[in-house]
């Protein structure tokens, strides 16, 4: 072999190695074990849902605790080689009834003209997680969810938008407790506004800890920034990476602690409220 002809055949077996390895697709026959390679819960497949943001898989672990995964490629570990879990074939997928705010769903929705009232949130992670829970029901009830960036924003928002019947305001804020800043901002703003919130100190930690195997939020010391000292000791990277998980954590409102729930649902009654 000359050795232009040596170079060549290096070439190509270089390219070879670096070829994609298929992932197998494995159907999901009830107690097949399987583990999930994103948070490590082993468990055996009980059974299949759909939601409105994607199919699911239910495992039950050794201790009878049954979770939720979605239906991704090479999510899941099967002796150790991933995989990719697919719903057993000659079942048809059932239709969901309830939504991921436990709503009865609404099959057939047509696209509704968005109402004059508003729910706004703090942050793009509020949003997020308000629509990946309650994102059907707003679509029902054509209420749209914009973000403030920052509570600071509040009052001159208010100013710019004025609020009346018809045109109400629901505030969601975080860390709303007894003579914090947070209640001097959102006091006495008129019957057309309505501010609810919870008390944590962001809305990652309305999450509860069992969706995302913690044993619970650690304390962060005042001063440093929450996400980064939370990514820190849980060893997740950067916030941008523990925010991930914290959003894939979250299927349903199951996932959110109380106080974050009863604060969305009042501020959906209250700007969908009918106008006398």
């Amino acid at each position: 072999m000359t050795g232009q002809d040596r170079y060549r055949a290096d070439i190509l077996a270089g390219h070879s190695r670096t070829r994609r390895k298929q992932v197998p697709r494995v159907e999901g026959a009830r107690d097949l074990v399987v583990e999930d390679a994103a948070t490590g819960f082993c468990g055996a497949v009980v059974g299949f849902e759909r939601s409105y943001d994607g199919e699911f898989v239910k495992l039950e672990d050794r201790h009878g605790r049954v979770r939720l995964f979605a239906l991704r490629e090479a999510a899941f570990l099967v002796d150790g080689a991933p995989v990719t879990l697919v719903r057993p074939a000659g079942r048809t997928p059932a239709t969901p009834t309830r939504s991921a705010s436990g709503s009865t769903r609404v099959e057939g929705l047509r696209a509704r003209v968005a109402r004059a009232s508003r729910i706004w949130v703090e942050g793009v992670h509020d949003a997020a997680l308000v629509e990946r829970v309650w994102g059907h029901d707003l679509r029902v009830e054509g209420v749209v969810v914009e973000h403030l960036e920052g509570l600071d924003n509040l009052g001159a928002r208010l100013g710019e938008f004025v609020p009346g019947p018809g045109r109400r305001v629901g505030v969601l804020v975080d860390h709303l407790v007894t003579g914090s800043k947070e209640t001097h901002l959102t006091t006495g703003l008129g019957p057309d506004v309505l501010v609810t919130g919870h008390p944590y100190v962001d809305v990652w930690q309305a999450v509860r800890p069992q969706a995302l195997h913690i044993d619970g939020w650690p304390e962060v010391p005042r001063g440093e920034d929450w996400k980064t000292g939370v990514c820190r000791r849980l060893g997740w990277g950067t916030p941008q990476q523990g925010w991930r998980r914290v959003y894939e954590a979250v299927n349903s409102f199951r996932d959110l602690e109380a106080p974050l729930i009863g604060a969305v649902e009042q501020l959906v009654d209250f700007v969908t409220e009918p106008v006398d």
